[in-house]
């Protein structure tokens, strides 16, 4: 399986080809974990730096979810001043990068890309949606936060 990651990374340029029934199928694919050291309050700016790379290498907007665990990204915070109605629909739609916090993470369905900001919150936050985040990447998690507290939920050295 240390294939993978790399055969995924291959396929992403044509989606069109065989790559896509494979990537209906996330059960089959275990997302490669990547790991962005930063502190709690650093961890929401090394998730927008990982964002836009992933933009910038071609990636597209509907692709990603944000997930943070501690103060809300201010993109929710102002989307979600509309309404839950409207900042849902706009995740139905996936044609850009969408942000949500833990206590709503469940509800975001799964995407080729999940980044995680360990920006604070609960000591349980952590431990709740990076398990959740992991089931719903589905070629690759990006996990910004403390190296040491996201390993030990996670359970492996990433």
């Amino acid at each position: 399986m240390q294939r993978t990651p790399r055969d995924v990374a291959v396929a992403k340029p044509g989606p069109s080809g065989p790559a896509a029934p494979a990537a209906a199928a996330p059960a089959a694919v275990t997302p490669q974990i990547q790991l962005i050291p930063a502190s709690a309050e650093g961890a929401l700016d090394a998730a927008e730096e990982a964002v836009d790379l992933l933009l910038d290498s071609g990636r597209a907007p509907g692709d990603v979810l944000v997930i943070t665990t501690g103060e809300q990204h201010p993109w929710a915070v102002h989307e979600l001043s509309f309404g839950e109605a409207s900042y849902w629909a706009q995740h139905d739609a996936a044609d850009d990068v969408f942000y949500t916090d833990a206590a709503m993470a469940s509800r975001a369905a799964a995407r080729p890309v999940v980044v995680v900001a360990v920006n604070g919150g609960p000591d349980s936050a952590a431990a709740e949606v990076l398990p959740l985040a992991h089931a719903r990447a589905g070629a690759l998690l990006i996990v910004c936060g403390d190296p040491q507290q996201i390993n030990s939920v996670l359970g492996t050295g990433v």
